[in-house]
Formats: structure tokens, sequence, C-alpha cells
């Protein structure tokens, strides 16, 4: 049997109750404050479990020589070992909010672990500070509950995937993290050969081509949480590197795929984070979500539907409305519920502001009342025709309604952003309601404007919903994809599709795509042979872990949910990274750089 060192634990800070009292016991932990009463000294112990508070009294009999002298010592962050007795707390002293509230312990002797300088910030479950220097010395940052619980609670959760997919049959498979450039993706995160000079590795973007590799040597089901690098520009829900639950299937169709991945968030949120997700997913078309949402991430916490109002916009006499549908376009509205009064004039002007900036040439508005609408369209929708419209929009008095009329990209731009806009101001988006859809079918290719040729939405591997298919230049931009996503409360949490398993097809799509058969070959020539070789239908996604975590935590970002993170700028504040390297590495992988190098300080 081991033998403990004595200033070893025996119990945690978070866990001693009245059940343990008159135990002599042991602790470790950070000191997170103290405060002084003359012969008596009260100190907060924190470890990653909770706290516990220490009654250090000069009088306590038994006490070690010296310990009343070491604590009067002791500050912030220093790191002890104590031994004391478990004692309740006095009359009206208990705290109701720690497990510990209802004891202390009566310290006996005092073990100094380790010493803290002054830190550079309070550590504080609010954080004070601001966020680059608390990224700078973020293992400070991490002693904060806050990103300790969710830390703890985003392991909960990646656990509660792997056991359920386990049971599903899935095998973890790790995938190389040197691969191969793909350059038709975003920007690729290079690593130098020393044994190849000359030549580049690839951090993956993602396992894409493996796990379907892993298809196609038989594995049936694959899954792992996967890390994954991208050299792009940052949000606050973007990082260079970043989890992903990455799975794919053999011989499945969309909905075998959606079944298993619902069931298994379900489970996962509830396990990790204690929420219950309302089942089933409603599943929406691109071009349904689209119509009804005006984007393909819809926020289902809340209705304010896009309504179509083009048909009765040709009956207009209102120009705007008649003008824009005689050039082409559509126009639709939301009706705000109950709205009409909590927007002043200056408040549908910020509107209209807001929808500018995102190209709609206006907004038109009315306010329903029981006479009819007042308004910027009032004139026009008097009578019998306001009557149809509020009866169309499914308005009554007190609403407020809304309406873009343009091209219908712009309609549903404009549209679809004004109704999270306003759905935030009214309080309809809930942080603690979660609500889940699927989005099905997207278009395959998109027109890149910048580059004056199509593109894939989704990625090069997606299969077409008809897979006879012969010529992608053919009304390009309704060619349908089997591609689908995972949207909770607003946010794209996850992407996948049936992929293409044949060789020609696959080829065709590379081809349409811009990509020579030189280029294929170079570049995708292993999965092109691998199907030669008998490449199943298979299909899967990849979801984002920190953006999930983020929702479920109702966090500002995907910084306060990972332990490491990099700021907007892709910098590691705290290990000064990426940073410069010797020549003599530079030298060993066979590269140089264009930058100048720094010059040497003055002697």
């Amino acid at each position: 049997m081991k033998q403990r060192s004595p200033w070893q634990r025996t119990h945690t800070c978070g866990e001693l109750t009245l059940a343990n009292k008159d135990q002599e016991v042991v602790l470790n932990g950070w000191i997170e404050n103290k405060r002084e009463h003359g012969k008596l000294v009260f100190i907060d112990l924190r470890d990653r479990y909770g706290i516990t508070q220490l009654a250090v009294d000069a009088d306590t009999a038994g006490m070690a020589a010296g310990t009343f002298d070491t604590m009067l010592r002791l500050g912030a962050e220093d790191v002890i070992s104590v031994r004391g007795r478990v004692r309740p707390r006095g009359e009206g002293n208990v705290n109701k909010n720690r497990v510990t509230g209802e004891i202390e312990l009566c310290v006996l002797s005092v073990t100094v672990l380790s010493e803290a300088e002054t830190p550079p910030f309070e550590v504080l479950d609010k954080a004070e500070a601001n966020e680059e220097l608390r990224m700078q010395y973020r293992y400070l940052d991490l002693r904060r509950r806050p990103l300790q619980e969710a830390l703890m609670k985003r392991a909960r959760f990646v656990t509660a995937v792997r056991n359920f997919l386990q049971q599903q049959r899935f095998i973890d498979v790790e995938t190389p993290i040197l691969t191969k450039s793909t350059p038709e993706g975003a920007r690729d995160y290079l690593v130098p050969s020393r044994v190849h000079p000359g030549k580049f590795f690839a951090l993956p973007q993602s396992p894409q081509i493996f796990k379907q590799l892993c298809m196609v040597a038989g594995l049936d089901r694959y899954y792992q949480i996967a890390r994954c690098f991208r050299d792009e520009d940052l949000r606050a829900d973007r990082q260079p590197e970043f989890t992903q639950i990455d799975l794919e299937m053999s011989f499945v169709e969309e909905h075998d795929v959606l079944d298993v991945v619902e069931a298994m968030y379900v489970h996962a949120m509830k396990e990790g984070f204690g929420i219950d997700v309302p089942q089933p997913f409603p599943r929406f078309d691109f071009f349904e979500a689209m119509d009804k949402y005006g984007c393909d991430k819809p926020d289902l916490r809340f209705g304010m539907l896009l309504q179509d109002c083009t048909e009765l916009a040709k009956k207009s006499d209102f120009k705007v409305f008649a003008g824009a549908v005689a050039a082409g376009g559509i126009v639709k509205g939301i009706c705000a519920e109950g709205a009409a009064e909590k927007f002043s004039r200056k408040g549908i002007d910020e509107l209209t502001a807001f929808v500018t900036q995102l190209g709609a040439k206006g907004l038109a508005w009315a306010k329903v009342t029981a006479a009819g609408v007042e308004g910027s369209i009032a004139k026009f929708y008097e009578g019998d025709k306001g009557k149809e419209l509020i009866a169309h929009m499914g308005a009554k008095p007190g609403d407020l309604l809304l309406f873009v009329a343009d091209q219908k990209r712009v309609v549903h731009k404009a549209l679809g952003d004004l109704r999270l806009k306003v759905g935030g101001i009214l309080g309809l988006r809930d942080p603690k309601v979660f609500r889940c859809c699927w989005v099905l079918n997207f278009p395959m290719f998109e027109w890149n404007e910048d580059k004056h040729r199509w593109q894939f939405a989704h990625n090069p591997f997606s299969a077409p919903v008809d897979w006879d298919i012969q010529d992608f230049g053919v009304d390009t931009e309704n060619i349908r994809s089997r591609a689908y996503d995972f949207v909770m409360n607003g946010w794209e949490l996850g992407s996948g599709s049936i992929r293409i398993h044949r060789t020609e097809l696959q080829a065709r799509v590379f081809e349409f795509l811009g990509i020579s058969k030189e280029h294929q070959r170079a570049n995708f020539g292993f999965l092109l042979d691998a199907y030669k070789y008998g490449g199943p239908p298979h299909g899967g996604i990849a979801l984002g872990v920190d953006r999930i975590v983020t929702l479920a935590l109702g966090r500002e970002g995907i910084r306060d949910v990972i332990a490491f993170p990099k700021t907007a700028m892709a910098f590691d504040l705290m290990a000064a990274a990426p940073g410069e390297v010797s020549s003599e590495q530079m030298k060993e992988l066979s590269i140089r750089t264009a930058v100048e190098p720094p010059k040497p300080p003055a002697q």
C-alpha cells in the first residue's frame, strides 16, 4: 500500500459537510481571500471542486507552533496544505451558496507548498481585468470558477458524445494531423518537411477525405473528436484551431445520419449541461427556410415569419412596392406582435438604417390599429385594402408591420436579419431556450463574384440530389445537393452531406469547379483511386464543439469555453506564438522568409 505524504489532501475543498463534523482532515488549495479579526483569521481556500472556509484561532488547543503567524503572512494565491478539525459554523454564519457553507475547518497546522507573487489581476469569478491581460496570464484566468465550470461541462458533454457513439457501434479513429494541402478549401496552415526539402505538410481543415476513406475501408461507422485548423479571418465564433465531433456512416440515407445525430445531441446536452432539448427537430428544405426565415440558419425560439406580399403589391398604388415587382423583385413583410407602441418613429428610423446597410433601398412600415393601419404606407392601404393586408399578415391591433421590396436575395437578407434584430429587442431570443432544426438540400454550387466562377456551396464531395445529372452547367443555380446543416438558436452548429462515392461523378464535379485533371490527380488522386475499388454509399457530419458549448452556457464567444484560445489576430498572448525561429532551424527546413529579420539590439 502506498504511503500518503502528511501534506496530501484527504478531501477536496468542495465536499466537507456536517456529516464530517469533528473529523481531522487535510485540504490543499489556493488562498482566495483572508479576513483578519485580531486573534481570529478567516481564509477561503479554493480548489477546482469548491471553497472551504478556514478558521485560524490563535488560542486553538493543539495548534502547531508558528501556525497562526504563518497564516497571518500568507496572501492571495499562495498554495497551502492545512490540517484541521471540521466544525459547524456559528449561528447565523451559514453560507447557503456553498456546499461547504455549514462548516468550517479549524486549522491545526499549515504547510506552505508555494508562495505566489502579487498577481497582475484579482482572480475573481466576475472578470474585471481586460481580456488581453487575462489571455496573457491565462493560467490565472483559468482559476476563475466560470471558466473551470465551462471546461468541466465541456468535458462531460464530449464524454457523453463518446459514450453514445460507442454504444451505437461507432469506431474512434485518429486521422492524420500532418497531411496534404487541399487548396480548394480555406487557407491551410503549412508545415515544412525537413526530410523532404521544399515540400510541405498541411494541418487538416477537417478529416473529410480520411473519414470517407474509412468508409471505403469498410469501417462502416467512424467518429472522432477531431482537432482542425484553418488559416482564415476570425470572428467571435471562430478560432484558427478548433474541435469538432466528426462522424461518417456507410449504407445510409440522410434520415439515418440525422436520426443518430439528433439522438446523440439530445443525450449529450442532457448529460453535459442538464439541458432538455425538445424533439423532434423540424426539418426544412433550404428554400423553405429561406422563404420563411430569410436565412439558412433559422432561429426557432420565436415566430415572426416572413410573409410574401408580392401578389398584394401588384394591386397596390404604392410605387415602391409595384416598382419592385415590375423589376422582377418581391415584397415581403414581418409582423412584430404587440410591438406598435414599443417602437417610436426614431426607433423605426433606426431599423430603416439597419436594413439599408444590408442592401435594401428602405423599409416600409405600418402600425395596426382598430381602424386599420397608420404609418409610411397608410394612405395606400385604406379601407378594404388595409383590411386585406392586415388579414394577409395575420395581424391585430397593436402589431407592427415591416416590409422590404427588392430582389429576392436582398429581401431575404434584409428581412431575415431584421427579424433577428427585432426579436432581440423584444426579448424573444431567450439564451436559456434551445430550439434545433435541420436545413436540407442546399444548392450544390454558388457563384463567386470575386472569382467570376461557380464554387461548391458546402464541399466538393456532397452528392447531387439527382445522381444521374450529366451537365452541371445547365440551370446551375437550381441544382440541389444532398447537403444538410444542423442549426440551434440561429447558429449553424454542424454541416454534412451524403457523399459522392463514384469516381466518375466526383471527377466531373471537380472538372466543373475548374479543377483540371492534373490538379485532381495531384490533390485528390488517392480518393478517386479508392472509389475504383468499391466505395459504399455513405454520409456524415461535423459538429462544432466550441460553438455548442458557448451556446449551451450562454457565453459571449468561444474564447470563454476554450482553455488556451488565441486573439482575433490568431495570436497566443501567453506563449507569444507565432514567434520567430532561428536561422539554423530555417536552414534545416530548407526555407527562408521574405520578411526582414529584426535588427539585433545595439550594444
